[in-house]
């Protein structure tokens, strides 16, 4: 009679196993979540107000059909053409410029500011045209 009162069914569920996978997952929570917290402690420089990383500003010189140099839309003379573009070369020595020239303008004048260019040593340049529609 013994043998049939070891094979009586269980009452109890053997949570050990699961016990043991709770906390293996508690531990790998713990360490993983600290892990990405923690780190080399370093000084990092401070970065300056203006971005290093923005795109230069290209400056636009047109000249009208009456020969008025303009620079930005503002009317300059030869002269404060020069002391402008200096100072924006200063600021960016790679400072990219296009010239518009008005199809009724001397070429005098546009070689002129061609010459002014080469002489403040900007290299960047560009000759704006109009396409032709056929």
């Amino acid at each position: 009679m013994k043998a049939q009162d070891d094979q009586k069914p269980y009452d109890d569920i053997n949570i050990t196993p699961m016990l043991d996978l709770a906390y293996v997952l508690l531990v790998i929570f713990i360490i993983m979540t600290t892990a990405s917290v923690q780190g080399i402690k370093v000084n990092l420089p401070k970065a300056s107000s203006a971005p290093s990383l923005a795109k230069p500003s290209t400056k636009a010189i047109t000249i009208a059909a009456d020969g008025q140099i303009y620079l930005d839309a503002y009317p300059v003379s030869m002269t404060e053409l020069e002391d402008r573009l200096r100072q924006a070369q200063a600021a960016n020595p790679d400072l990219p410029v296009v010239i518009k020239g008005d199809a009724d303008v001397q070429y005098k004048k546009v070689i002129e500011v061609m010459d002014l260019l080469g002489r403040l040593g900007i290299t960047q340049l560009g000759l704006v045209t109009q396409k032709i529609v056929k």
